[in-house]
């Protein structure tokens, strides 16, 4: 009976972090701040605004849920990237990817692989340009700069 307790309290502590994940992701998708920004979830807003570096992947210029697809090692990948931003006039592009986990530690290194395929993606497209890649820990909205290859 223990361990069916042990199941069954790491599949709530599973579903609860998917839903959890599920929901600040859709709420996080649907803001862009600008001068007319809605003030729905002002809480959240406020916390992307305390730091520039998060704010400008929630400008009018960022687009979210874009879809990027091509060729890694003669794989086809085809992925929706949570945040971009493309300067084309400073060729820099910027990819954020949002996490909702408290502990960073256990997932991380499939993150950072997840980053860096978005990346390499990106720079068949845009072989030119800086890419850099970026997670967005949203339990306390910190941006970790990825460290590329």
């Amino acid at each position: 009976m223990t361990t069916l307790n042990k199941i069954l309290s790491a599949a709530d502590r599973t579903k609860f972090a998917t839903d959890t994940g599920a929901k600040m992701h859709a709420i996080l998708q649907h803001i862009t701040i600008s001068d007319h920004t809605n003030n729905d979830d002002a809480e959240i807003i406020s916390r992307i605004k305390a730091n520039p570096d998060i704010l400008r992947f929630f400008s009018t210029n960022s687009r979210t849920e874009a879809p990027i697809a091509g060729t890694i090692n003669g794989r086809f990948i085809s992925r929706r990237l949570d945040r971009l931003v493309i300067d084309p006039a400073a060729q820099t592009i910027a990819v954020l990817d949002y996490k909702t986990d408290t502990d960073r530690t256990i997932l991380h290194n499939q993150y950072v692989a997840q980053i860096r395929e978005y990346v390499a993606l990106l720079r068949t497209i845009y072989p030119t340009y800086k890419i850099t890649g970026h997670i967005l820990w949203t339990h306390d909205f910190s941006l970790e700069n990825i460290p590329l290859k």
